[in-house]
């Protein structure tokens, strides 16, 4: 896939996120980078890297779109010839499909920060899937997150 198609994927898929039922244009992503991180981007420059005129980003933009639509920013990049995304293995495709819908679900937990934060790290965890079984058994074990809590977490946080 290359640059200019996984910024139009992402488009999309924000636009989706925000209740539009449609992509986010190019306009509105200016627009919205600017209000919700207080930096801007060009949309000509958008349009030239989504037409493949202009074939890579800016470390800067690189950033500042991987943090606008939560990505790695190494996902910013176009895929080598012959790269393929298809998982041939059902247990291969479980960690990303999961890796999505816990970053969908902060992103919609943005008005509470510590989950959204936590829910990022689990999605950002390399095993993911074990962090949620592990987190399963300790929740499982009696007392051990009200201990945990005490321990781990500042008063503020509760």
């Amino acid at each position: 896939m290359t640059l200019g198609q996984k910024l139009r994927q992402l488009r999309q898929l924000e636009g989706e996120l925000r209740g539009l039922g449609r992509e986010l244009t190019q306009s509105e992503l200016v627009r919205a980078i600017r209000t919700e991180l207080g930096e801007s981007i060009s949309q000509s420059y958008l349009s030239l890297i989504e037409k493949g005129a202009r074939k890579h980003l800016s470390h800067e933009s690189r950033q500042l779109l991987a943090r606008f639509f939560k990505v790695h920013p190494g996902y910013l990049v176009s895929d080598p010839p012959g790269f393929h995304t298809e998982l041939h293995s059902e247990a291969s495709t479980a960690e990303p499909a999961l890796d999505r819908w816990l970053g969908d679900g902060a992103a919609r937990f943005a008005h509470d920060p510590d989950l959204a934060a936590a829910l990022e790290r689990v999605a950002m965890h390399a095993e993911t899937r074990r962090c949620l079984i592990l987190l399963g058994e300790m929740i499982a074990m009696p007392g051990l997150i009200d201990h945990l809590s005490e321990t781990l977490l500042p008063e503020a946080r509760k």
